[in-house]
């Protein structure tokens, strides 16, 4: 039965961090996303679907930011799926085709069209996406770098006292082999990964084969996201597994990197790749291939967070995924009842149809920093 998206409320809502973290530019101790309500039609009942743009604030991860993300949902995107009925995803998406880029501003919109999907069929998102999914998702954590090892073996200790058995080191030129080396003594047995975020120059391979030493589980993303061959150079000439993040945009360009041997592993972010439709078609290209994937994550609250636990509970993700719980970040979170682990697993959400948590919309409209409502027209629904 067709979906009609009849408006769609846009509020760039702030939350506070339990910790800070270190980002390109200077430490943050809150992030601000964009939530989209979309509220929508099946010809039976009315239905309220959520998604979540999870862009950096400043374009130093990539060229998007909450600012872009705005703009590109309230000129183009919104007003692009307005009062025009769908029956897929991939049938609203194409409405949008148009607007090139824009990853993270597409993949808020999207999501909130999965959610509204699931919705009018009844079902949870993780059960809309074709696969017997798993009903629990191993966990890991990412950590940001720190000021001293010292501070950073605290909060390695804590996250594993907590039950997380992979932790991710966020490393860069100056701040790489010690850490690893202090983290891998402190804990022998621990699945330990590390990810550059492209920071180092294809001349920095002796610097990261020095990390062969740790057996880490991969090191991810060394080099710029459009230098494939230098990280075809690096694959061959180490024996820790690198891993791709930044570099796939698309099941093309993955192709691409797998021709090459360019990766092992892949980290598929719903956000970076534009949506969950993405996503899963980058799963399916890579289960195709023998290449293992673990779902990546933007620090997302607890819409985005629960649309990638969904994600993540497909059958090719056999790798621990950065689907924590939101309380490792989060003082408070918008989704009730709220996403927690036990035993390093997050149980995928499946109380209710759609992303299968309740958002608390009186939570979201106190931390709103601005919002905007846009609603169809006579003329939307005759386009």
């Amino acid at each position: 039965m067709p979906i009609t998206i009849t408006e769609v409320r846009l509020a760039v809502v702030r939350l506070a961090l339990v910790h800070e973290f270190e980002t390109s530019s200077h430490r943050k101790g809150h992030l601000d996303h964009i939530l989209v309500r979309a509220t929508a039609t099946d010809g039976q009942r009315s239905l309220v679907g959520w998604g979540e743009c999870a862009s950096p604030a400043q374009p130093f991860y990539c060229g998007e930011t909450t600012d872009s993300c705005w703009q590109i949902l309230d000129r183009y995107l919104v007003p692009m799926l307005l009062g025009r009925p769908w029956e897929t995803v991939a049938q609203a998406t194409a409405m949008t085709a148009k607007v090139t880029g824009n990853q993270f501003a597409r993949a808020g919109l999207e999501m909130a069209c999965w959610d509204l999907l699931a919705q009018s069929r009844g079902v949870p998102l993780a059960d809309a996406l074709g696969h017997r999914g798993a009903q629990r998702v191993e966990a890991g954590v990412s950590l940001g770098i720190e000021p001293t090892i010292d501070a950073l073996m605290e909060q390695v200790a804590r996250h594993v006292g907590d039950g997380y058995r992979r932790v991710k080191l966020k490393i860069g030129p100056g701040w790489d082999v010690e850490p690893v080396r202090a983290v891998r003594e402190a804990f022998p047995t621990l699945a330990l990964q590390v990810d550059a975020n492209g920071g180092y120059a294809p001349e920095d391979c002796d610097r990261l084969a020095a990390l062969d030493g740790y057996d880490l589980l991969m090191v991810e993303q060394p080099f710029a996201a459009d230098d494939l061959l230098a990280h075809a150079v690096l694959a061959r000439r180490i024996a820790t597994p690198v891993c791709l993040d930044e570099s796939v945009t698309s099941v093309a360009v993955l192709r691409s990197a797998l021709a090459l041997k360019a990766c092992a592993i892949v980290n598929v972010k719903v956000s970076r790749l534009g949506g969950i439709g993405p996503a899963v078609a980058v799963h399916d290209a890579c289960r195709e291939a023998g290449i293992p994937v673990w779902c990546g994550g933007m620090h997302e609250f607890g819409v985005g967070r629960a649309a990638n636990l969904a994600v993540a509970s497909l059958p090719g993700f056999t790798l621990p995924s950065d689907v924590s719980g939101s309380d490792k970040y989060y003082r408070i979170d918008v989704v009730t009842p709220p996403i927690r682990a036990e035993g390093g697993t997050v149980a995928v959400p499946r109380g209710r149809p759609g992303i299968g948590l309740e958002v608390d919309e009186d939570l979201v409209r106190a931390h709103t920093l601005r919002s905007r409502t846009l609603a169809a027209t006579e003329e939307d629904a005759r386009a």
